[in-house]
């Protein structure tokens, strides 16, 4: 039995997941702590997305409202 702290993967998951680590040569551990932090990464950007969103529609603001920034692409011409 898992203890609080430990995740629970199916045998099919912890297969695939050791498949891949061993495909970068890389731990289980380690593939597990970058996928941790990309979920949590991702979940705070949501956050702040979220914020924005409110915020905006709270002002009354459009995406019309808001000045277009140049991509480093478009700047280089």
């Amino acid at each position: 039995m898992a203890t609080p702290n430990q995740p629970q993967l199916s045998d099919s998951q912890l297969a695939e997941l050791e498949k891949f680590a061993r495909a970068q040569e890389r731990s289980v551990d380690e593939v597990l702590s970058e996928a941790v932090d990309r979920y949590i990464r991702d979940k705070r950007w949501e956050a702040v997305k979220r914020y924005g969103v409110a915020k905006s529609r709270e002002r009354g603001l459009t995406e019309g409202d808001v000045a277009r920034a140049e991509s480093r692409a478009e700047r280089g011409r």
